[in-house]
């Protein structure tokens, strides 16, 4: 198992560690699967782990959490929970209730992170709401996701906080190279939603990765991985087989060169693999699941 001590950190700007190789369970939707996930990657050394109330994992997460702890894996204060709310609940009172459902299915006192996972709605109100939470200790930063930097500059220029966080997709093929820059000069911490491009595009074989993975013996998953390390944004994986759960995490002994870094530049296309979240008619989508319609 990797020690913990060498697992990178980064400091938030409210002062707050946070690990930079996280395990998420996005689309691990059985509980038994996802709590068992969860606890073979508590067991591995994740310490960052994210869900969302949109997920409908979070009392797995959290049974993961209660039964790594019992078992003296891990103590809650060296675990950095993140969750969402979803756009539903993207308004002053729907924060309330969604912060407050969230931590009752997670079991938990008090939330590490807690993110808009969509810049749709009331994102002012909502973001009130999420300052409140913070001033009250009741999470310990708080942040958003899928924000573009005109979105981030503009919540952070007419709020008291600025977003410790913005979660965005970011891969080999959407490498966001200025926008990753902007928000870092920001203070905002980029975190990766995608990292392995959801498999599209036959990444996992791509010549050029593959060929990067062979001179390290490595997998192109942990060449991605490494790759956004290294960039400075903080990653997260998912995977139900322990196998690569495991692997995964072993990207600390070997670092990639500045012509290896120059090659994986080059697959950049600005391409997502979802529907882009900033058209109007992802916004009505996303909108119409929850009941809003234009």
């Amino acid at each position: 198992m990797t020690s913990l001590t060498t697992q990178p950190t980064t400091t938030l700007n409210n002062g707050v560690t946070m690990p930079m190789v996280g395990f998420g369970v996005f689309q691990i939707p059985d509980p038994a699967v996802c709590q068992t996930a969860v606890e073979e990657a508590i067991a591995t050394g994740y310490r960052l782990i994210d869900t969302a109330e949109a997920y409908q994992n979070e009392e797995a997460v959290g049974c993961a959490i209660a039964t790594s702890i019992e078992k003296g894996i891990v103590t809650r204060d060296e675990l950095f929970i993140t969750t969402k709310a979803f756009i539903q609940h993207i308004s002053y009172a729907g924060i309330k209730e969604a912060f407050a459902a969230s931590l009752e299915k997670l079991g938990l006192d008090y939330i590490d992170l807690y993110l808009l996972h969509q810049p749709v709605g009331d994102t002012f109100g909502a973001w009130r709401a999420m300052e409140e939470l913070y001033m009250e200790g009741k999470v310990r930063a708080i942040g958003v996701s899928n924000f573009e930097d005109d979105q981030v500059a503009n919540l952070s220029i007419f709020n008291e906080i600025t977003p410790a966080v913005n979660q965005i997709e970011l891969h080999v093929f959407n490498q966001k190279t200025a926008s990753v820059d902007y928000q870092l000069s920001k203070g905002v911490q980029v975190e990766s939603w995608g990292a392995f491009a959801e498999g599209r595009f036959d990444v996992f074989r791509n010549p050029t990765l593959v060929s990067i993975a062979e001179k390290y013996g490595k997998s192109t998953a942990q060449v991605m991985l490494r790759w956004q390390l290294q960039r400075g944004i903080v990653s997260l994986s998912k995977s139900a087989n322990p196998e690569r759960v495991r692997a995964n995490f072993s990207i600390f002994d070997f670092a990639l060169t500045d012509e290896d870094m120059a090659a994986i530049a080059e697959l950049n296309t600005n391409t997502t693999v979802f529907a882009d979240h900033h058209e109007a008619a992802t916004v009505e989508l996303l909108a119409g699941r929850v009941g809003k319609k234009f």
